[in-house]
């Protein structure tokens, strides 16, 4: 079977890039600023609203941004394809509103002054993430990246006056970047070629609740995908302080850019990659999974080595006293597996099985918690980042091994179906899963 390098989906990626990666020099750039800026403390909890921000999204991607791409991307009709988008887009604003409440509760919690602008910030953020990936959803990807340039020049003009300017810098950061992620909604609302739709009506609510046998267990996933992903953060700053998380925040912030990318790739492929599984393509999405593997893979190597080599010129009081080789390498030994388990993830979502991930994050985080732990009572914070890379890396062997099961099964059972209709009764067509296929997703029919 000959396969053709997608030349249509690299010209998708690089303009979903270039709209990823204008927001992640910008972040980056603030981050750098601020670093400068802030106390060790102050910026600790500035990494811990990050932090915060990156649970929002996954909690959006899991319980609405991803179902939303997969489901509209398998509709048939407009009348589907609008009928999913509202029906997740009222569950982003919920999520939403909760993410920024539980933000601004935990910043209470360390009696910071920003506790409202952080919640703000984070609910903002996430629902703008939703829209955008509602937008690539549509093939709307030329919108998402002009709201991506009005967030990023808002954002840049806005962070920049309180950094110069604001006798509470932090707080006023948190408040500029709440209404520069408002604004590129707001561009996102007005550019869209059919006016936005809300409702929280019955329907909406009763087509959710039919959806939530499989979404249950993407949120159970997106929880444990936290607490393997986030649970070094979060107990970091919760047994030695955010003073004491600052420097793995600090050579954490340089990888950001790789998150972007793997965004985009799950923006760009998660829709495609839908269309050809509902088209019986097998053998194209596995093939599609092993080939964006190895260039994420080889990229982040690149990537990586590349901070290693500049690490050592940054100089900064939340640097001062931390092994930052130590810290950078381990930097590494985390990251690379994150982007290596990116697309056996993505066709295990899209075959619904979300119980898989769940299960796979699960065994992530109680790796992962365990060794934190262990290594934050014996040596220094730095270390716990070898911790969170064994926990990556159980996450990457479990991830791909359940991707090849799978899509093997569903291989084999699409060869047998074909011998059954040549007239073959000997074969099975059932696919040999390790379970009961999930429910079929809901079919929204013609208005």
């Amino acid at each position: 079977m000959k396969f053709a390098f997608p030349g249509h989906l690299l010209r998708r990626l690089v303009l979903m890039i270039g709209g990823e990666a204008i927001q992640s020099g910008f972040h980056f750039a603030l981050n750098l600023a601020l670093l400068h800026v802030l106390s060790a403390q102050g910026y600790g909890i500035f990494a811990i609203a990050m932090v915060m921000g990156g649970v929002g999204l996954s909690y959006i991607r899991s319980l609405t941004a991803v179902p939303a791409s997969i489901w509209m991307g398998k509709s048939t009709n407009r009348a589907g394809v609008d009928a999913h988008d509202v029906t997740f887009g009222g569950a982003a604003v919920v999520v939403a509103s909760i993410m920024g409440t539980a933000t601004a509760l935990l910043m209470l919690v360390w009696g910071d002054a920003g506790s409202i602008a952080a919640g703000c910030f984070v609910g903002a953020w996430s629902l703008r993430s939703h829209m955008r990936t509602a937008f690539f959803a549509r093939r709307q990807q030329m919108v998402v990246s002009i709201s991506d340039f009005a967030f990023t020049v808002a954002g840049a003009a806005m962070t920049a006056l309180a950094i110069w300017t604001a006798p509470n810098v932090l707080q006023m950061v948190f408040y500029a970047l709440a209404a520069a992620n408002l604004i590129g909604i707001a561009v996102l609302a007005r550019l869209a070629p059919r006016p936005l739709r809300l409702s929280f009506r019955a329907p909406v609510r009763r087509r959710y609740a039919k959806l939530w046998r499989q979404l249950r267990w993407s949120g159970f996933s997106a929880t444990t995908t936290n607490i393997q992903g986030q649970c070094l953060a979060l107990l970091v700053a919760g047994i030695a302080g955010p003073a004491a998380y600052a420097p793995i925040a600090a050579v954490l912030v340089l990888f950001a850019p790789l998150r972007i990318v793997s965004l985009a790739f799950v923006n760009m492929l998660q829709p495609e990659l839908a269309k050809l599984m509902a088209n019986n393509e097998i053998r194209r999405v596995w093939m599609h999974a092993k080939l964006w593997s190895l260039v994420m893979g080889l990229g982040s190597l690149v990537y990586g080595a590349g901070i290693l080599f500049v690490l050592p010129t940054i100089k900064s009081q939340a640097l001062a006293d931390a092994s930052v080789s130590v810290i950078g390498l381990l930097a590494v030994a985390n990251f690379i597996p994150i982007m290596l388990y990116i697309m056996p993830r993505i066709v295990l979502e899209i075959l619904g099985e979300f119980r898989v991930v769940a299960f796979i994050t699960t065994a992530g985080a109680v790796v992962g918690l365990a060794l934190i732990a262990i290594l934050l009572a014996v040596a220094s914070p730095s270390w716990s980042l070898a911790g969170a890379a064994v926990s990556e890396t159980v996450v990457l062997v479990a991830s791909w091994y359940f991707a090849h099961r799978h899509m093997l099964a569903l291989e084999r059972g699409t060869l047998d179906s074909g011998a059954l209709d040549s007239g073959d009764s000997r074969h099975d067509s059932k696919p040999k899963s390790w379970r009961r296929p999930a429910p079929a997703p809901l079919a929204t029919g013609k208005r």
